[in-house]
């Protein structure tokens, strides 16, 4: 068994460790991890020393090595290690033609995928990486996706989603429209979602104990917290199944709304459907789901092109939002 090779082994493993600006790794978790790693790699069970650790750190901090810029940090009596500069990695490099020709191919493969049932969203993902990395060498700009980039709490976004692969509890500093200041929150991160342009995320409330979304555009600030990380008890599939929007009230039943369509709004209505239950029989919409504000707020972007019919409950509702725009 090389030892050179368990060595390039155990430097990539701790690069990915270092490079992680979204997890502690304490010397237990490095120790941890490498042997992982080489245990998965040989299909047996090794192990990594303390001190092989400390000498594999001494050589990536080597000129002889990657020249790596690993710090150690406290934190209480411990101390975690991490590259000082979150651009680093020991695999840092432009793509060889190899890799590019690698890349062309995978994107041909998902290329044909995006005919299989449940994998349309393949098309837009292949446009956006022929986008942004210019793979057919043509200096045109061609296509433009809608996304704000000036949008308020965007740059919260990869960090959220490295803390939610990471399962890590955060402190939130959080301000509602409403409120007159910050509220502090602990939240277990879980999910992000993305409706009508914003970005909202869903986590579990250890004060409170409830699943709660956070617009992005609200966060104020958030951090690590040494708080237990709490498993989802949530299937975002079913969650998200019976409402348009972001806004499940758990306490609410599924309703059958039925919605009168002018007939030049009908073909866009059916192309381009407002929820997976519709159903529009000659100028009739039908679709199931809970009453929420993102619902009463899409029927009345549509103005007098939607008129709707049932429940009363709902159309009471959009009647007072109405008179009050008066």
């Amino acid at each position: 068994m090389a030892v050179h090779k368990n060595a390039q082994i155990r430097y990539k493993a701790l690069d990915g460790c270092f490079s992680n600006q979204f997890r502690r790794f304490y010397i237990k978790d490095l120790i941890e991890y490498c042997s992982k790693v080489l245990s998965d790699h040989y299909a047996q069970e090794m192990s990594v020393s303390r001190r092989q650790i400390f000498d594999d750190m001494d050589f990536m901090k080597s000129d002889a090595g990657f020249a790596a810029p690993i710090e150690s940090l406290k934190d209480g009596r411990q101390v975690y290690y991490r590259y000082a500069t979150t651009e680093f990695s020991i695999l840092n490099k432009p793509l060889s033609v190899y890799e590019q020709s690698s890349l062309a191919d995978a994107m041909e493969t998902l290329g044909r995928m995006s005919n299989i049932p449940g994998f349309d969203w393949v098309d837009s993902v292949q446009a956006k990486l022929s986008s942004v990395l210019d793979v057919n060498n043509d200096n045109r700009k061609i296509i433009s996706f809608e996304e704000n980039e000036f949008l308020k709490g965007i740059d919260f976004l990869n960090p959220l989603y490295h803390y939610i692969i990471n399962r890590q509890v955060l402190a939130i500093s959080y301000q509602s429209f409403k409120a007159i200041k910050p509220e502090d929150y602990v939240i277990s991160a879980y999910f992000l979602k993305q409706y009508n342009n914003r970005w909202f995320l869903f986590g579990w409330n250890h004060s409170e104990h409830y699943l709660q979304n956070f617009p992005l555009d609200r966060i104020i600030s958030l951090e690590q917290s040494k708080e237990k990380y709490k498993e989802s008890p949530i299937d975002f599939d079913e969650y998200f199944e019976d409402i348009i929007g972001v806004s499940n009230d758990p306490n609410k039943e599924v309703e059958l709304i039925e919605v009168q369509l002018s007939e030049n709004i009908i073909p866009y209505i059916a192309s381009k459907p407002i929820h997976g239950s519709q159903k529009i029989h000659g100028n009739m919409l039908t679709i199931e789901v809970k009453i929420n504000y993102e619902l009463e707020s899409l029927i009345l972007s549509f103005g007098e092109n939607m008129k709707v019919l049932e429940p009363e409950s709902l159309k009471l509702k959009l009647m007072g939002r109405i008179q009050k725009m008066g």
